[in-house]
């Protein structure tokens, strides 16, 4: 084989093995920063992965809210309307949420079916609730309940 040829050759090989090693730890980042979310449905029916970062959301129940007196810690249950799922949660909850309004929950999800949060993200405003809850309840056949007014 003529040697430059040759040396082509190995150029062009070179540079298909860097971008290919390139490709596969972009890829891999990626996979390890993915927060897939899970209605309360999939969750008690095993579909969320244990002890995996996932995004978790519903409607909050009424009545479900349980402060500790002592700590940060709270808890409550969040429902599609199907099923309802336990979110534990150590830290101050947004100023905007509140029992029956949608939110999604960052977290892992532990053998006893809680999922252990570290972020609660509360809706915007009155009318915004988060998209993926609002699709989990037109899923599940529900429709977003229409906020009452305060006045």
């Amino acid at each position: 084989m003529n040697p430059l040829r040759k040396k082509r050759l190995i150029i062009i090989l070179a540079i298909l093995v860097g971008v290919g090693a390139a490709v596969g730890l972009a890829l891999s980042a990626l996979q390890q920063n993915i927060n897939l979310f899970y209605t309360p449905t999939q969750i008690a029916n095993g579909e969320a992965p244990q002890d995996t970062r996932i995004r978790a959301g519903g409607m909050v129940e009424k009545g479900s809210l349980q402060r500790s007196p002592d700590s940060l810690d709270v808890k409550f249950v969040v429902t599609d309307f199907n099923k309802s799922v336990t979110i534990a949660y150590r830290g101050i909850l947004p100023d905007l949420f509140r029992e029956g309004q949608g939110i999604v929950a960052l977290g892992k999800l532990n053998a006893d079916g809680v999922v252990v949060a570290d972020e609660v993200l509360a809706k915007h405003d009155e009318k915004y609730m988060p998209p993926e809850v609002t699709k989990a309840l037109k899923d599940s056949g529900q429709s977003a309940p229409i906020p009452a007014k305060e006045g």
